[in-house]
């Protein structure tokens, strides 16, 4: 369940002014992609928020926030971040192979990191926190699964190629072969993460394919240009379109009884704000209550949950600009 992890957060960071007073002094710096699409612009604003709840319970934590719209740009924060005597960094890659190094180079240094989502190319981490993109294949494919009754036609919209997209697709193949033989994938192509080429690719598919049952565009975003297409095109033939990730236009969808979105799966920005949180106990050497290790567990990875009309409204964050 999604709540463990934010228990157990709670928890850590639940205390009286005077413990907070007494805590060591911290500085964070946190390193994160420019917000160029939805799913970024959602882990801008969580990362802003936990910074912004953190400084208003504990005086004590001073923070650095650095966005990059390029790799060298963020290879670059990184080596200011570590002039300005960070003890702990927070980092989502904008690309894993260019950042590593430098990241690696705060690690040797003795750096508190925490690295989110897109991970590093050898072990330069204290801990890493990511969504489980091959359960949100696996999700995403019972869900349309058993939404279609086992059968129907179905096309899929990828993201970009790299091991998150393999992850994704493999799995959603796997359990489609192995528990709905009946379905059938008509086409599956790189939609990049981009409502644009949602709406391009889905529109190629609609004239190329008669009968459609389902889709999945596997990103929320990717989302948008696909049902965009499917209004445009009058067709209504299509009974599911399934995205991920969580956004906030879908699970209103959802929860507003939607004919077409009935579900969404989890792939939540707000992990950055658990890698704050995380990064600010680890530098403190604080542990995590309930947890019998001395240290906090070196890899979290966040179950990718099935959100429904029933619990939907559990999963809506309305401030949030994802």
């Amino acid at each position: 369940m999604k709540k463990i992890l934010a228990v157990l957060l709670m928890a850590a960071t639940v205390a009286t002014g005077a413990v907070f007073a007494q805590a060591k002094a911290v500085k964070v710096g946190v390193s994160i992609p420019t917000a160029d699409h939805g799913w970024t612009g959602g882990i801008n604003y969580y990362a802003q928020k936990a910074i912004n709840d953190w400084k208003a319970k504990d005086k004590n934590v001073t923070f650095y926030l650095v966005t990059a719209d390029s790799a060298q740009k963020q290879v670059n924060d990184i080596e200011d971040l570590m002039v300005k005597g960070i003890d702990a960094l927070v980092v989502l890659a904008y690309d894993s192979a260019p950042l590593t190094p430098v990241v690696k180079k705060a690690y040797d240094k003795g750096i508190y990191v925490v690295s989110v989502d897109r991970g590093l190319t050898e072990q330069a981490q204290d801990v890493y926190i990511a969504g489980d993109n091959p359960g949100l294949g696996r999700v995403c494919a019972e869900s349309i699964g058993k939404d279609l009754g086992g059968k129907g036609n179905i096309v899929v919209l990828e993201g970009i190629p790299c091991v998150i997209n393999s992850e994704r697709v493999d799995n959603f193949n796997s359990v489609i072969k192995a528990k709905f033989p009946g379905i059938k994938i008509l086409d599956s192509q790189p939609a990049n993460w981009d409502t644009q080429k949602g709406l391009e690719i889905m529109t190629n598919y609609l004239q190329k394919y008669k009968n459609i049952d389902g889709v999945w565009a596997q990103d929320d975003d990717v989302l948008i240009g696909v049902l965009q297409a499917y209004k445009e095109s009058g067709r209504k033939d299509i009974k599911v379109f399934l995205g991920g990730a969580g956004s906030k236009i879908m699970i209103k969808k959802v929860m507003d009884g939607d004919e077409l979105v009935k579900a969404d799966v989890t792939y939540p920005p707000s992990m950055i704000a658990s890698g704050v949180s995380l990064a600010i106990l680890g530098a403190r050497n604080a542990g995590l209550p309930g947890f019998y290790q001395k240290k906090v567990p070196s890899k979290i990875i966040l179950a990718a949950e099935l959100i429904t009309k029933q619990n939907a409204k559990d999963y809506y964050e309305k401030d949030s600009i994802f």
